[in-house]
């Protein structure tokens, strides 16, 4: 395969990452400081982010998601729309989680700034977005790179130093 980075901004978050979450086969990682009731377009339907998430689960995707804060109550109550989400969605909270980045199959990696929020990278119009930039590429040190300080976290190599235990619901250690 030949490798890419391409820096994208804006509109570009939806368009050429949240696309590619649609076509993932086997492994979605999900880092994100804010979550929200993201909707995306699935055929000729606007859908939550989250049935999107729920249909890959099905397919047999396994999908990791750490977030910093619990989302607001739209999000839960989609997330309860979805039992797949209740019983096979690997998920941590980790108040110290300020990363964006979604690793595709672990050969492609977004990082950059846009939270999974509607504002920051869904479908809101160009002038309801926030001003955002990020990296999406297959280059190998950066997808390891990207791997790597995610696996970090889910593994909880930074609890035992961390100084917000009090604040963290979903203790990883």
């Amino acid at each position: 395969m030949k490798t890419f980075t391409k820096y994208i901004t804006n509109e570009q978050h939806y368009s050429d990452v949240l696309s590619l979450v649609k076509n993932v086969k086997r492994y979605l990682w999900i880092g994100t400081a804010d979550i929200k009731d993201v909707y995306v377009e699935q055929g000729k339907e606007t859908v939550p982010f989250l049935k999107l998430l729920s249909d890959l689960i099905a397919r047999g995707v396994e999908i990791r998601l750490i977030h910093a804060k619990e989302p607001g109550p739209a999000f839960r109550a989609d997330f309860d729309k979805y039992p797949l989400l209740v019983s096979r969605l690997e998920r941590v909270l980790c108040p110290r989680a300020h990363f964006k980045m979604m690793l595709f199959d672990l050969e492609t990696a977004y990082v950059g700034s846009a939270n999974l929020t509607g504002a920051g990278i869904g479908m809101k119009s160009s002038n309801r977005r926030n001003f955002e930039c990020g990296i999406l590429t297959n280059e190998p040190d950066l997808v390891n790179g990207a791997m790597d300080q995610f696996d970090k976290v889910w593994m909880g190599s930074f609890c035992q130093k961390c100084g917000r235990k009090e604040f963290c619901g979903d203790r990883i250690k």
